[in-house]
């Protein structure tokens, strides 16, 4: 009997699932049934639908293979999880003499509700399962499983002694809990087949926008059989771009919002028997392109065997130019029948990182709201990337930038937006995150886009009148002690003001955020565009007297201009005797 180190296996399952880097283009399966509140949940078991191993060799000990198993359960508004025990058993009886199988320990990674992977986690998002195996059968006992998919068991199969190429099995998954229903799962082991590596192109990372540069994609079948069609796989990041559109591959931007990357997925499908021993390229390299947005990108190229014919995903376009083929590199050698799973899959993939000399210009913007003492005025703030490059961490996942807005005098605020934490004035943390604060740090995601930013609507109640009140809206790096944004080359306008009742006509500048190329006669300061992820000042209303409201008078970005402060100063010395003069005003009127 062999037991399972219960966390190292979850955590060994999560690497070996996040591997590949492509969970979100193939799924492993699928997702779970949403379950009625009367009804209990319902679970579904997964992993591939087929693993290869290579032969035994005598003398040189077996090769392992690795096979992951997932739960997963309904998410969104239809999912809670399940906090009960739960007992899942794997029937080895169909793989007996074609493989031995053991539980293995200790990897990284949990699977997320998208099918990514993120950090290291538990099985099923709760408890770490025991697992015990005795003969041709294995029990594994967890606690919890949260919405999403997550791993739950690792296997290591190799192939069984005195086995033969060819030699194929099954081995199924059941699951049962007090309270809950698991789907139950079968995935095929084979001995043999092909194993497709994809070799690694010399390509130019240093580059400058509107660098291209071919891409001749070589891969080799090093197996024992033929690999009878493949898929090719390409990836590439937001400032990447492939000119080409071939018939027999499907496009899609798999993510494109603000809080995106915007990866293109394009997924080849190459008809042909691809022999053992033998290397293919791509019979004309594609061509890739660094973009005018281009600045820190990734293009990720993989191969697989294409398998039975798989359903189109529905966001996924197919391309309308030549059909893509690969040819020979070399003679064929080695060659065996038959059709099976990847042994290695690991070698099937690579990826690389390109630098561009490029430069994107974050603009602040800031406001003019005006109110009477007591009012609540909504104060839209925030910063735009006018390009011409996207500005994406893929690599470390930090925040590209953050949002320092110090509150006006005399103002106080109701309500923020969900990204931003409240700071000291001085910028220092800040346990208190309910009651009104001097300052507010709001960070980015880690990618910002051309064209796209923060919006944040802030809610502020007058406390006290001051004519001329200036805060400040600020985009700069996330550390404090280096603020500079070393991809900007115009950091004049990273800081903007938000003013409260300015008073008189005042120079109040255009209302919206800054737009990305405008026309020869367009203001700074277009249209707004869409927002990226800002969030909603929730709880904005009017105050105990009726006030201005939103002012929305100013995308006020510091320019070095004394103007603004000379208005502001006369404004503040006027004050005790500008309702007289108004007053005057309209009794002269009255009496012209």
């Amino acid at each position: 009997m062999t037991r399972l180190s219960p966390r190292n296996a979850l955590r060994r399952a999560a690497g070996l699932l996040a591997a590949a880097g492509l969970l979100a283009v193939v799924p492993l399966a699928g997702a779970a049934a949403p379950a009625r509140a009367d009804e209990p949940p319902v679970f579904t078991l997964g992993g591939p639908a087929e693993t290869g191993l290579q032969p035994y060799r005598a003398g040189g000990g077996p090769k392992p293979s690795r096979l992951g198993i997932t739960v997963t359960a309904p998410s969104g508004e239809e999912g809670t999880g399940f906090a009960g025990r739960f007992t899942l058993t794997f029937d080895l009886s169909g793989v007996v003499g074609v493989a031995d199988v053991a539980f293995d320990g200790a990897a990284s990674g949990t699977e997320t509700s998208d099918g990514g992977a993120s950090g290291a986690g538990a099985s099923g998002g709760g408890a770490a399962p025991d697992c015990e195996v005795t003969g041709a059968k294995a029990v594994c006992v967890g606690t919890g499983v949260r919405p999403g998919t997550h791993p739950v068991a690792a296997l290591v199969v190799t192939a069984a002694a005195g086995g033969e190429r060819g030699d194929s099995g099954t081995i199924t998954v059941t699951g049962e809990a007090e309270g809950a229903a698991f789907t139950p799962f079968t995935t095929r082991v084979t001995v043999g087949g092909p194993d497709l590596v994809m070799e690694e192109l010399p390509f130019r990372t240093e580059l400058v926008p509107g660098d291209r540069q071919q891409a001749p994609i070589t891969f080799a079948n090093r197996g024992a059989g033929d690999a009878e069609g493949v898929l090719l796989t390409l990836r590439y990041t937001r400032g990447l771009d492939i000119p080409q559109r071939y018939s027999n591959c499907r496009y899609s931007e798999d993510d494109p919002g603000p809080s995106g990357v915007g990866r293109t997925t394009a997924l080849c499908t190459v008809e042909g028997a691809f022999e053992a021993g033998e290397a293919y390229t791509l019979a004309t390299p594609l061509t890739i392109e660094a973009t005018e947005r281009a600045y820190r990108d990734t293009f990720l190229y993989r191969i697989e065997e294409a398998g039975p014919p798989r359903p189109a995903p529905a966001a996924f376009e197919r391309g309308d130019g030549a059909v893509l083929r690969a040819v020979p590199v070399t003679g064929p050698q080695n060659r065996a029948a038959g059709r099976t799973a990847d042994p290695t899959p690991h070698d099937n993939q690579r990826e690389a990182d390109f630098r561009t000399e490029n430069t994107a210009d974050f603009a602040a913007y800031g406001d003019r709201v005006s109110g009477v003492r007591g009012a609540t005025v909504t104060a839209d703030v925030g910063f735009r990337n006018v390009g011409p490059a996207w500005i994406g961490h893929l690599r470390s996942g930090e925040d590209v930038a953050v949002v320092d807005f110090t509150v006006p005098r005399g103002a106080s605020v109701v309500a923020k937006p969900d990204r931003c934490r409240a700071v000291t004035a001085a910028g220092e943390y800040r346990e208190d995150q309910r009651s009104p604060a001097p300052r507010y740090l709001c960070p980015t995601s880690p990618a910002v886009h051309d064209g796209e930013g923060l919006d944040l609507p802030f809610a502020l109640r007058i406390e006290e009148v001051l004519i001329g009140a200036e805060g400040e809206v600020t985009v700069r790096a996330p550390s404090a002690r280096n603020p500079a944004l070393p991809f900007d080359p115009a950091p004049a306008n990273n800081t903007a003001r938000l003013v409260l009742n300015a008073g008189g006509d005042g120079d109040g500048g255009p209302s919206t955020p800054p737009t990305s190329n405008p026309g020869p006669d367009a203001s700074p300061s277009g249209a707004p565009a869409t927002s990226a992820q800002g969030g909603g000042a929730a709880g904005a209303s009017g105050g105990s007297d009726s006030g201005t409201g939103s002012g929305h008078g100013g995308g006020l970005a510091s320019t070095g201009s004394d103007a603004l402060t000379v208005a502001g100063a006369a404004a503040v010395a006027l004050t005790a005797g500008l309702a007289l003069v108004a007053a005057a005003r309209r009794r002269t009127g009255r009496h012209s």
